[in-house]
């Protein structure tokens, strides 16, 4: 039993760490502290990411529209989370400092393929998914040299900035998030914020951190105008409701 204990400790500290707190008891090293918590933060997030963006599907496919998602800026946020991923796989960093990019890469696959399909574009949605697989391939398997990966890496700054401010941009334009999960939104901007700690402490990649404080002020825009849009009117619902009534046919009372 307490071998099982220690192996289970074992995944979230190392030996150090894991003789302070069960052997010597000292639960006040504050090093053990910032790497449990942030390993904890790792998986935590992860766990959160295998459902963060279920509830934008959802709302898509119940819906059968993909009104107010930017496609331009689905695929940028893509690109982004794609590149990541394979930096960090390559690198053979922890993957509790990046796996929750693997959920968020299959669930952003199918939202970008969910708006084209439901847009009218059927062919394309199918074209899409082989090129994506085709990408994966191409980045993972070590066709592409390391140094290609960190300037890959080094764009996803400005991929993410214009990827995520495109949808802000489309919000504003709109006067509305149309169907934008406020589950989802708000969870990738927690997200975001945890992974900057999460990133400093379990890679020290300076490139990394940055990307993800550009994601955090990103994503915090767009949950900024879902708080804002709230409870205001969608532009245009009156007219349409005006125009219902207008078309509605005369009863027998009226003639």
């Amino acid at each position: 039993m307490v071998d099982l204990i220690q192996k289970g400790a074992l995944l979230l500290m190392n030996q150090k760490c894991y003789d302070n707190y069960f052997l010597d008891h000292n639960f006040l090293d504050v090093p053990c502290f910032k790497a449990l918590l942030s390993k904890g933060l790792g998986i935590g997030i992860i766990a959160g990411s295998v459902l963060v963006k279920v509830p934008q599907v959802l709302k898509i496919l119940n819906n059968k529209s993909g009104e107010g998602i930017n496609l331009f800026g689905v695929m940028l946020d893509l690109l982004a989370i794609t590149f990541h991923m394979s930096y960090n796989f390559m690198n053979g960093y922890p993957f509790s400092s990046w796996g929750d990019n693997t959920f968020l890469a299959l669930q952003t696959v199918a939202i970008a393929a969910l708006v084209l399909f439901f847009g009218g574009r059927k062919p394309h949605a199918f074209v899409f998914l082989l090129a994506y697989a085709g990408l994966l391939y191409v980045l993972n398997s070590g066709l592409t040299p390391m140094k290609a990966l960190l300037t890959i890496q080094s764009c996803n700054i400005p991929i993410l900035l214009v990827g995520k401010l495109s949808q802000a941009l489309t919000n504003y334009k709109a006067g509305s998030t149309g169907q934008l999960s406020a589950a989802t939104v708000i969870m990738m901007f927690a997200g975001s914020l945890a992974r900057i700690f999460t990133s400093i402490q379990e890679t020290g990649d300076q490139m990394i951190i940055i990307t993800f404080c550009a994601s955090t002020f990103a994503n915090g825009v767009i949950v900024a105008q879902l708080l804002y849009y709230w409870n205001k009117p969608v532009p245009g619902a009156d007219a349409k409701k005006t125009t219902v009534k207008a078309k509605k046919p005369k009863s027998k009372k009226d003639d």
